[in-house]
């Protein structure tokens, strides 16, 4: 596949820059962050195992860089009570928690309270239900390398299969006060046999009053998709995005590969991203880092909290 150089990824990422430039008299755009009053969210799978060594550091540090909103990827070896009084101490907040496939066949009951004491009322399916047919990583590969094998062999009749899965459990949740989402990478946008995307049934096939969806915006752009196309098609089901960044070099494919950097150091256009997100429903804007990482970890945080602070949309 050829690699998506900086005109593709403009193409594919964000389109055109807009409609020529303003008037030399139109006032200069407000912050997005401060224009629509949301906090700068940060997704701590971005940081590592250093959650998990030194969570009320790590949690210290976060803050101290202007975070005010975190996404938990996991309870990082504590227990529901204890994180939320590590985030309470931080002076962060949580609103939304990723959680495992596995989580939605145990008791759903414990799920909410334990999302719920957190302080969130949304937690977002981190990665889809994998059919029983194809088993568990070999021994030795990697959780990522286990996926890049058999995601591609996903099916349009797996693919509904998970929408029915987030359905029935997105009906359970909800009764309890939890708002049940998908979160995406790029191997949902592969073609499938027959026509259409995985993305596409899971849109489709998903109740609106049950389900509702996490843009990762890196992922997206990494498959060759257009961001603000998608949030502009299902204007009302994102409520939630990752704002991830990636270098030009990405190469378009749908199997979890990705050339990541921090946020603004990329080519998207996150004034047009951002904007149309906030138009299209999501409340929710998280910072998120693949690895490899150029700098330490909450350097690069640091980065792309700088970047979105000033950022005019």
């Amino acid at each position: 596949m050829p690699s998506m150089h900086r005109r593709q990824l403009l193409a594919a990422g964000t389109a055109v820059l807009g409609m020529g430039l303003a008037s030399a008299k139109a006032p200069a755009a407000q912050p997005f962050f401060r224009r629509t009053g949301l906090p700068i969210g940060l997704q701590l799978y971005t940081l590592g195992p250093d959650v998990a060594a030194d969570l009320e550091g790590t949690l210290a540090a976060v803050a101290a860089i202007g975070y005010r909103r975190v996404q938990p990827s996991s309870f990082f070896g504590r227990s529901p009570d204890e994180l939320r009084a590590a985030i309470d101490r931080a002076g962060l907040t949580c609103r939304s928690v990723h959680v495992q496939p596995r989580t939605l066949d145990g008791d759903l009951g414990k799920l909410a309270q334990d999302v719920l004491t957190l302080g969130a009322t949304e937690a977002a399916l981190s990665i889809p239900n994998l059919p029983p047919r194809f088993g568990g990583p070999a021994s030795g590969e990697a959780p990522g390398t286990f996926l890049r094998r058999v995601v591609p062999q996903l099916t349009a009749d797996d693919w509904k299969g998970n929408a029915d899965l987030l359905n029935a459990r997105g009906a359970a949740l909800k009764q309890a006060g939890v708002r049940l989402g998908y979160h995406n990478h790029n191997f949902e946008f592969a073609p499938l046999a027959g026509g259409g995307t995985g993305f596409d049934i899971l849109l489709r096939e998903t109740d609106p009053t049950l389900v509702n969806f996490e843009l990762d915006v890196g992922w997206a752009v990494a498959a060759g998709m257009d961001p603000v196309a998608l949030l502009n098609r299902y204007k009302g089901r994102f409520s939630l995005m990752h704002v991830k960044d990636v270098k030009a070099s990405t190469r378009a494919n749908h199997v979890l590969q990705m050339d990541p950097t921090e946020v603004g150091s990329g080519g998207i256009d996150w004034a047009r991203v951002l904007s149309a997100g906030y138009v299209a429903g999501v409340r929710g804007f998280y910072v998120e880092q693949e690895p490899p990482f150029a700098f330490p970890r909450l350097q690069s945080a640091r980065i792309s909290y700088d970047y979105l602070a000033r950022l005019a949309a």
